[in-house]
């Protein structure tokens, strides 16, 4: 992991220069403990937005540096202009993303663009709370707090897409959903694992055992050794529909 990082803040170095304000540790590496299929997960603070000869650059040295395997882990990119951020609104835009879900579309020519990022509310706020500077002061210097009424409205944003990758992406969707449970129930962005046991606590005993075995995956496996029996399957949608109703019960 040191070596990945320490990778990911000389090549923003490299290419940012003296326009990098503040480099941020954040996620899994803060809040928890890394697992298995942990993301390296780093919030980067601008001066001014990228020109596209900085984008083409950052790109081509993230794919270098990133990757799915238990050797090289996957890193989660953030840039904002601390102008868009700070002040704090809504909705948030954010001026590059790099994450391997989107591997395949850098890979046929695209480079991350500005653009509105709702997620942004859910990343500061994990940011501030985590403290983990990489570059630059601590990020209280930088960053203002982001109200709670957006922290809400972040965490339900991306639940209708989310719900769509459930057969694709199961392990992740079934802890992200126990994740904005929580998030909207208890003000706290929880580790994903840690979610999870919160989220068992409050289920009836049907709806326990999925998310029980991705709780399981998350802390032992990575993902191409993920598995689901066919007698976990089958309870994927009812575990869904019931955890869609706490967070519906839940939002304004």
């Amino acid at each position: 992991m040191g070596d990945q990082i320490e990778e990911t803040v000389s090549l923003v170095r490299d290419v940012l220069g003296a326009e990098v304000l503040g480099a941020y540790l954040h996620g899994s590496s803060v809040l928890g403990g890394l697992q298995p299929a942990s993301d390296l997960d780093v919030l980067v603070v601008t001066r001014r937005a990228m020109d596209e000869r900085e984008r083409a650059a950052l790109l081509e040295g993230l794919l270098k540096i990133s990757g799915l395997s238990r050797e090289v882990r996957p890193v989660e990119l953030t840039v904002v202009v601390r102008s868009e951020v700070s002040p704090w609104r809504t909705p948030p835009a954010g001026d590059f993303l790099y994450g391997e879900w989107l591997r395949e579309e850098f890979a046929a020519g695209a480079v991350p663009q500005a653009g509105p990022m709702p997620d942004l509310a859910l990343l500061i706020t994990m940011v501030l709370a985590g403290d983990r500077p990489l570059l630059g002061p601590p990020p209280a210097h930088l960053l203002d707090p982001v109200p709670h009424a957006d922290l809400v409205r972040a965490s339900v944003a991306g639940v209708p897409e989310l719900v769509g990758e459930l057969e694709e992406d199961t392990r992740n969707v079934l802890l992200t959903l126990a994740r904005v449970w929580a998030t909207l129930a208890t003000g706290e962005i929880k580790p994903k694992d840690a979610a999870a046991d919160w989220a068992l606590d409050r289920l009836p005993p049907a709806h326990r055992p999925v998310l029980a075995h991705a709780r399981d995956l998350y802390r032992t496996s990575s993902y191409d050794e993920e598995t689901w029996p066919e007698t976990l399957r089958s309870g994927l949608r009812p575990h869904v529909d019931e955890v869609l109703a706490r967070i519906d019960a839940l939002t304004p």
